[in-house]
């Protein structure tokens, strides 16, 4: 009988947080071929440099090794979206080692948040729960005035990657139509493919859901978009010089006048990061009626400070970033790896890759 043979790579995963035996089992499963070491990192504490040393893949969400103890790395993934966190560290700025992203897995969940949040809202939940804990029976008249259901509503997607393709799905099946916005021109069936990583059964892989495609990165490019006449809009852009404040004041007058529906003020729903919106202008928006609503998983800063106005503004969910949490996470984003170390083998290109210059 032959010997097994020797594993030919060694999968460190580094997180911050104490992992549940099914998580590691499902880890080892994964890896199966591979030598695999997991390791709780701790604020302050840098992670040991030998465990960098003999890592060929490493799987990290804010710990990175130096540049002298990446020596045998060929990969790098973090377990998060976007990698704004760690564009400074000389991994990324001055190493050509592949990085790739969590970015697809997010879809499922921040979408089923996103839909959570608008019937929240469309329904008067809130009224309903309280009078639940009450054990009060409400007059129906209490409920007529102001709710009403999502058909025939405008989404506006601003970034349609991943998480944007499954609003859209769900979106399309409320009965909404939907408008997307992206940087680079899709002018073709084939350019508006989605190309990352899909979870099966969901999103938008042909791109065909929306009635209409638009692009730019300018701001007058931004307006138009937003002039459509829209009841949703919905943020979904990396944070990039670029984005930063993206919307504030006059977008948002824009958004508002150009809305026509009778039902309500344009809802705001922003899954991306807090700083790509001016908060003052959206809370001065919000208490102005000049939006309808939002829901927001973002702030800025973040923790949202005990004291700010924002808490207090009408028909505003927020929630503290947890939008794409779910326990499906990390094993959907080590999928992501598996592929990519099969396509490595094979000579492909990988999936999710960061493209340094461009800070997503």
């Amino acid at each position: 009988m032959g010997e097994a043979p020797l594993p030919t790579e060694t999968v460190l995963v580094v997180f911050y947080q104490a992992m549940p035996e099914w998580l590691i089992e499902d880890i080892r499963r994964k890896f199966r071929f591979a030598d695999v070491a997991i390791h709780r990192s701790t604020p302050g504490v840098p992670v040991p440099k030998e465990l960098y040393h003999d890592a060929t893949i490493l799987v990290t969400f804010t710990d990175l090794p130096d540049l002298e103890d990446a020596i045998n790395l060929k990969l790098i993934h973090t377990v998060s979206a976007g990698v704004d966190h760690l564009l400074q560290h000389p991994v990324l700025k001055e190493s050509n080692i592949p990085i790739t992203t969590s970015s697809g897995i997010h879809g499922p969940p921040i979408a089923e948040w996103t839909v959570m949040n608008w019937l929240v809202s469309s329904r008067k939940y809130a009224k309903m729960y309280e009078s639940q804990k009450a054990h009060r029976w409400d007059d129906k008249t209490e409920y007529m005035q102001g709710m009403h259901d999502q058909v025939g509503k405008k989404v506006g997607i601003l970034g349609y990657g991943s998480i944007g393709r499954q609003i859209a799905r769900v979106s399309h099946a409320l009965g909404m139509s939907v408008y997307a916005h992206t940087a680079s021109p899709r002018p073709t069936p084939e350019s508006r493919h989605d190309t990352g990583f899909i979870v099966p059964g969901t999103g938008d892989p042909d791109g065909s859901i929306p009635v209409s495609w638009h692009h730019g990165t300018d701001r007058e490019s931004i307006r138009s978009f937003l002039a459509l006449g829209l009841d949703h809009l919905v943020v979904s852009l990396p944070l990039t010089p670029q984005t930063t404040h993206l919307l504030g004041a006059e977008e948002f007058a824009i958004l508002s006048h150009s809305c026509t529906h009778h039902t309500s003020k344009p809802y705001l729903t922003n899954i991306s990061r807090g700083k790509v919106v001016d908060q003052d202008a959206l809370v001065a928006a919000l208490q102005s009626g000049l939006l309808g609503g939002a829901a927001l998983d973002v702030t800025d800063p973040e923790p949202l400070p005990k004291d700010h106005p924002l808490w207090e503004v009408p028909n505003v969910q927020i929630s503290p970033h947890v939008s794409g949490v779910g326990k499906e996470y990390f094993p959907r984003s080590l999928d992501i790896v598996r592929l990519n170390l099969d396509r490595m083998t094979e000579g492909k290109p990988l999936i999710n890759s960061y493209r340094r210059g461009k800070g997503y």
